[in-house]
């Protein structure tokens, strides 16, 4: 068994009924942390019925790892939603130790049910609809800022927590396809960095993790996939593996990374290699 070093911390992880959150919050409860797992509903995962409820999710969770789970469900793009669903947490663990801001992806208005599981019909930087637009920035963006400003007040009153946000490699670059999802986790970095920025002084870590490809259920029902890039070793030249994202997590929401805030974790197998640029000028915002 692995060293539980998450012990006694109470994790709460976004958009943790499928994927990469929900091997996240696997993960993390096997290093012995109290697991909140979340979803937008309280059924199951519209790409994976057999799933069962989020329910029946944080109760495979808890027998799995032998720890406390607790599932609670809601639009986090909604405030009072958010206020909710920390508000059970607390009512049930006391406080947040660990936030990890997992809910997204590039899914439009229609929902994951549509075609390309969810992808937006047109979607560039131009030709995408208002609804789609507005429905990935929202779901992108805006669910990281509302769980954030929900939950870092109290970090900041204990002074400790640390809170790791899921962007993407697609924010580093410019893409013709994916455009507003691009823009979306650009901005989550950047709201990451500012928020740690704000933390700092309180002893309170931020940081990013920016997956590439990897091999989800929703991954896959997305677009057309390579068979010989699924593969778990061998090359670095391949999707990436659920697990492989939830340890780059540990990493972040641990005390392994007590000095390290306001970063953004690529991992991507070496796929984009070129340097980080660093920028200090405190007038940013005039120009």
């Amino acid at each position: 068994m692995e060293e539980r070093q998450l012990k006694g911390k109470v994790a709460w992880v976004t958009g943790s009924n499928r994927g990469i959150g929900l091997t996240v919050a696997s993960h993390l409860a096997s290093l012995g942390a109290t697991v909140v797992v979340h979803g937008s509903t309280a059924g199951a995962p519209r790409l994976n019925e057999s799933a069962g409820s989020l329910e029946d999710i944080a109760r495979t969770v808890a027998q799995t790892h032998g720890v406390e789970t607790l599932h609670v469900y809601g639009d986090l793009t909604q405030s009072a939603a958010v206020q909710s669903m920390a508000a059970q947490i607390k009512a049930r663990f006391g406080r947040i130790d660990i936030l990890v801001n997992n809910a997204g992806g590039d899914i439009g208005a229609k929902g994951v049910e549509a075609p390309k599981a969810g992808k937006p019909e047109r979607n560039d930087a131009i030709f995408i609809g208002e609804d789609d637009l507005r429905t990935v920035l929202d779901r992108n963006l805006m669910t990281c800022i509302l769980a954030c400003r929900e939950v870092a007040p109290d970090m900041i009153e204990r002074r400790q927590g640390s809170i790791v946000n899921l962007g993407s490699i697609a924010g580093l670059t410019g893409v013709a396809q994916g455009a507003i999802y691009a823009a979306a986790k650009a901005a989550v970095h950047e709201y990451t960095r500012c928020l740690a920025a704000t933390l700092r002084p309180y002893g309170v870590r931020a940081n990013v993790v920016a997956p590439g490809n990897t091999m989800t259920e929703r991954f896959a029902a997305s677009r057309p996939t390579d068979a010989s890039m699924d593969r778990a070793s061998g090359s670095l030249d391949r999707y990436g593996q659920p697990l492989e994202i939830a340890k780059a997590v540990e990493f972040l929401a641990s005390d392994a990374s007590s000095y390290i805030s306001g970063q953004v974790l690529r991992v991507d197998g070496g796929g984009q290699l070129w340097p980080c640029l660093l920028y200090t000028s405190d007038a940013a915002d005039d120009t």
